[in-house]
């Protein structure tokens, strides 16, 4: 089956919240604004509108694996990416210092990143996107571990918003990923690049990151998706989609429904120059 993106994101500048700037997150930023530029100059009217929102500062440990330099060290992680990027890509994009709680509230979002490495967090994501989306927003989530991990894109709806066309989010695939119990309770950050490389490697948080972005790229450029995630193993080097299917939905013990939805008028003329 097929999925059609949203037309109100082909006509304005698309809000897209990034949620984490480190091991992951620190490459997507980078991707986002390869995307931007990519879909003005193809016509888009506005391209990306980012927000960055991170609370750590850069540390020794972080250069080399994620995308960081070594004159970025003890600089804000959002502040030191989103000034990078709109002094080299003339965006104007912003950076929050901040970490996403229960309580966070962004302002109407169309597209929210989660690079986030624990439960917790991705449930406070969660949260603060179902309090602040008014009709409909993507949910984009990239998780890993050592050499393996998977990128899912989903739907959020608002609470007086009906559509039956939904994308499950990751969290109804994966009910156990919004369960902050069951986070691994050693968080201890690790001393040197030798020692996260224990933990991940090296490429594997540039590989979801390439991945993920891939999605979003599929959708803005042809304005339609045949599958919206992907599971990867860099050591295997296995990559498997993750079907629009409610039977392949089923399998994870989620339950819908699909209709099918012509694209818009933008998006058909689009698809149609492209092919």
């Amino acid at each position: 089956m097929i999925h059609n993106i949203d037309s109100r994101l082909l006509t304005r500048a698309v809000k897209v919240v990034l949620v984490g700037a480190g091991g992951t997150g620190s490459h997507v930023l980078r991707r986002l604004a390869n995307i931007h530029l990519a879909m003005v100059e193809l016509g888009h009217p506005a391209g990306l509108d980012v927000i960055v929102i991170d609370p750590d500062t850069v540390s020794k440990t972080n250069v080399g694996r994620q995308n960081f330099w070594p004159s970025d060290v003890g600089q804000s992680k959002a502040e030191i990416l989103v000034n990078r990027c709109n002094m080299l890509m003339q965006t104007g994009w912003v950076a929050e210092a901040a970490k996403v709680t229960d309580d966070t509230q962004f302002s109407n979002p169309d597209i929210v990143i989660g690079c986030v490495d624990n439960r917790k967090g991705r449930a406070a994501i969660l949260k603060a996107l179902k309090r602040s989306v008014y009709s409909s927003a993507y949910y984009l989530d990239i998780g890993n571990r050592e050499h393996d991990g998977q990128v899912v894109l989903g739907e959020v709806f608002g609470a007086s918003y009906k559509r039956e066309n939904r994308l499950p989010h990751v969290a109804d695939l994966y009910p156990d990923i919004i369960d902050g119990s069951l986070d691994d309770t050693d968080d201890t950050p690790s001393c040197s690049l030798a020692e996260a490389l224990e933990k991940q490697s090296l490429f594997i948080n540039d590989t979801m990151a390439n991945a993920a972005c891939n999605l979003l790229w599929e959708l803005f450029r042809y304005g339609q998706l045949t599958h919206h995630g992907q599971f990867v193993n860099i050591r295997s080097g296995r990559v498997t989609p993750l079907a629009i299917d409610p039977e392949t939905w089923k399998r994870f013990g989620f339950e819908a429904k699909l209709k099918p939805k012509r694209l818009s008028k933008v998006a058909e003329v689009r698809v149609a120059q492209d092919r």
